[in-house]
C-alpha cells in the first residue's frame, strides 16, 4: 500500500554533526520501507508500524527542499545531507523519483551528501552524484579532512546471504550490495560499507569481522564502519520483539545468550561495542582500508 501526503517539512538541522556519518542535515523522502529488516530500530518509534505493509511517498519533498536550502545557502550554512535514516532507493522510487528530485535541489545549491543505502537503484543517479561530487561546498572544518562531495556507503548485517534472508528478508543480497559499491567506485566515486549492526554471535566473531573488511577492500570500498545491534521497543511490531521471534525459528540456543548480552537494556555494553571497535580498526590497518570516512 502507498500513501502520497504533502509534507510540511523535509530538512532536519541536527544539533551537532553525526560523528559517523558526517551528516548535519538528513532527509527521508519515503516514510516506511519494503526491505523489512528485521533489526531497523526506526521499529521502536512511531515510523516503525508496519513498515513493509505501508510506505508513504512525500510527494512535494523536492519542492520543499528547494525553499529550505534556497535559506541555508544564502546563510551559508553548507552541510552534508544524509538520505539515511530511512531507505530513499525504496523500489518505488524507480516511478516516483523524488530522491533523484531532492539530489537534483542539493546539485543546485551546492550541498554535499551521503547516500546510505542497500538499494542499487542509486546507480541511476550516478550521473548526478558525480556532479555533486565536484561542485559541492563542503563545512570548513571537512574541507581539509574530506574533499568530496558525495558519499555513498552501503549498509548491511552479514555477508551471508541465508542470514540475511532471515533479518533482511526484502533487501537485495550482501553480494549485490557489494557489486553496487564496486559500480559506484568504478565511477570514481567515495564509497564505503557500514556493517551496522552486526549481529551478535551470528556476524560478529573475529573470523566474520576479518572477512568483512577483506571482502570491501576487495570490492573497492574507501572505508568501513562497523556497529553493534539496538533492539528497542516493547511492542508487538518493534524490532526488538520482532527480532527475538527470529531468533526463537532460527536460533533458539542463542536466546539464552543475547539476554546475558542485553541484560534487559535496548543495547550491548560499552566495552561490547569497544572491543568491536579495536577489532575492527586493527583489521582495517591490516587490509589498508580506512576506518571511519575521515
Amino acid at each position: 500500500m502507498v500513501d502520497e501526503i504533502l509534507a510540511k517539512s523535509i530538512l532536519n538541522k541536527h544539533k551537532k554533526r553525526d560523528d559517523w556519518f558526517l551528516d548535519d542535515y538528513s532527509v527521508n523522502p519515503y516514510q516506511g520501507c519494503s526491505f523489512n529488516c528485521i533489526y531497523c530500530y526506526t521499529r521502536g518509534s512511531k515510523y516503525g508500524t508496519h513498515l513493509a505493509k505501508t510506505l508513504t511517498v512525500k510527494i512535494n519533498a523536492p519542492e520543499l527542499l528547494e525553499k529550505e536550502l534556497t535559506r541555508r545557502a544564502k546563510k551559508q550554512e553548507y552541510g552534508i545531507i544524509a538520505f539515511a535514516s530511512q531507505e530513499a532507493y525504496v523500489p518505488v522510487e524507480e516511478h516516483y523519483k523524488i530522491t533523484r528530485g531532492m539530489l537534483q535541489i542539493a546539485l543546485k545549491f551546492r550541498f554535499p551528501v551521503h547516500i546510505v543505502t542497500k538499494s542499487s537503484l542509486v546507480l541511476r543517479d550516478l550521473d548526478m552524484l558525480k556532479d555533486i561530487d565536484r561542485t559541492a561546498v563542503l563545512p570548513k572544518e571537512l574541507q581539509d579532512k574530506l574533499n568530496r562531495g558525495a558519499i555513498i556507503s552501503s549498509s548491511m548485517s552479514t555477508l551471508d546471504s541465508k542470514l540475511a534472508r532471515i533479518f533482511e528478508p526484502g533487501a537485495p543480497t550482501p553480494k549485490e550490495r557489494l557489486e553496487t559499491i564496486r559500480e559506484c567506485k568504478d565511477e570514481g566515486l567515495f564509497v564505503g560499507t557500514n556493517f551496522i549492526p552486526v549481529l551478535p554471535f551470528l556476524s560478529d566473531s573475529d573470523e566474520q569481522l576479518d572477512e568483512m573488511i577483506r571482502t570491501s577492500r576487495d570490492y573497492g570500498a574507501d572505508f568501513v564502519l562497523v556497529g553493534g545491534l539496538t533492539l528497542f521497543g516493547r511492542g508487538p511490531d518493534d524490532c526488538k520483539t520482532l527480532y527475538y521471534r527470529a531468533l526463537e525459528e532460527h536460533f533458539p540456543e542463542l536466546v539464552p545468550k543475547y539476554e546475558g548480552l542485553f541484560r534487559g537494556f535496548f543495547f550491548p555494553p560499552k566495552q561490547y561495542q569497544k572491543q568491536l571497535e579495536e577489532k575492527s580498526i586493527n583489521l582495517c590497518k591490516r587490509y589498508g582500508i580506512r576506518y571511519g570516512i575521515v
